[in-house]
């Protein structure tokens, strides 16, 4: 019967899980609460005067205007975009 020996370096292990960990917490700091126009054209890859022909004045499109700026709430604006997407066939 063969027996199989497994060591692992401690350091090394730890390392690994500490840069995942890092690498986790960097895609979860990148879910914004907020976007404003330059994200939302970022994330919709789409320009701003073809967001603004298409959906940027729909009702249901969630948006404010704080100041001079426009500001979308990033989860309530994935989920109409999605909805919006759907309709367009």
């Amino acid at each position: 019967m063969s027996l199989i020996e497994v060591k692992l370096d401690e350091r090394e292990v730890r390392k690994i899980y500490i840069q995942k960990l890092e690498e986790h917490i960097e895609s979860y700091d990148k879910e914004l609460l907020f976007w404003d126009s330059k994200d939302l054209v970022q994330q919709t890859r789409l320009c701003w005067d073809t967001i603004q022909k298409e959906f940027f004045h729909d009702p249901r499109f969630p948006k404010r205007k704080v100041g001079r700026k426009w500001i979308f709430p990033a989860k309530k604006t994935k989920e109409f975009l999605l909805t919006w997407l759907d309709e367009q066939g």
